[in-house]
């Protein structure tokens, strides 16, 4: 009986390189490896599954982390060598807490752009995708003396609480017409802690937000 990975040319290692990419944005979020067991596992589960090269295992993404990546579309290229994962992230792909693994720009002739220089300061999208993956990260982590594992280590109330103070605080920002971009970027910061303490993504909420605006 003919399987789906039948189409897929595996390397002598039994291996075929994958690209995970953000569904919602087009954004590359990291390459990694699969053998058949795992890209069958994903198209089981709807959960991305690598080859660990390094390890000589099978990986689910996010089962240490919680940094999962639910696979809505798998795509194979034209010669069938390698897989592209169309996944909604949970949070950061990559290891150093970035969003995607793919966040330094090589220097070098012809280039002249310094790793880690360009960034759009004006893509207000892309930096709440950041910090949320900071927030993600610094949740896994819990290092001492963070505010944001502080924060999330007192529990749901307390977050809550205060998102509530951060929005009260705007309102009375905008009513006397001072700091109201200061205000709404600590509501913003602030409610990105109370999704990620209730394990709510931002692609869950801009699902919502699709839904019904369309």
């Amino acid at each position: 009986m003919s399987s789906a990975t039948d189409n897929v040319n595996f390397d002598q290692q039994g291996l075929v390189p994958v690209i995970a990419q953000d569904v919602h944005t087009g954004e590359t979020l990291m390459l990694a490896y699969a053998n058949r067991e795992a890209v069958e596992r994903t198209l089981e589960s709807g959960e991305a599954h690598y080859y660990s090269r390094s390890r000589n295992e099978l990986w689910r993404k996010g089962a240490t982390s919680g940094n999962t990546q639910r696979v809505v579309e798998v795509r194979i290229d034209c010669d069938g060598d390698t897989l592209l994962y169309k996944v909604e992230p949970r949070g950061p792909a990559c290891h150093t807490g970035e969003k995607s693994c793919f966040f330094k720009t090589l220097a070098g002739k012809g280039v002249g752009v310094a790793v880690g220089e360009f960034r759009a300061e004006g893509d207000f999208g892309a930096m709440v995708r950041e910090l949320a993956g900071t927030i993600a990260q610094r949740h896994q982590d819990m290092p001492e003396g963070s505010y944001t594992a502080e924060l999330i280590g007192r529990g749901t109330g307390r977050v809550a609480q205060k998102v509530g103070e951060e929005a009260v605080e705007l309102v009375v920002a905008a009513l006397e017409d001072e700091r109201i971009a200061e205000e709404a970027a600590d509501l913003v910061y602030h409610l990105l802690v109370l999704l990620e303490e209730r394990s709510v993504s931002i692609e869950d909420v801009g699902r919502v937000l699709r839904e019904r605006h369309g």
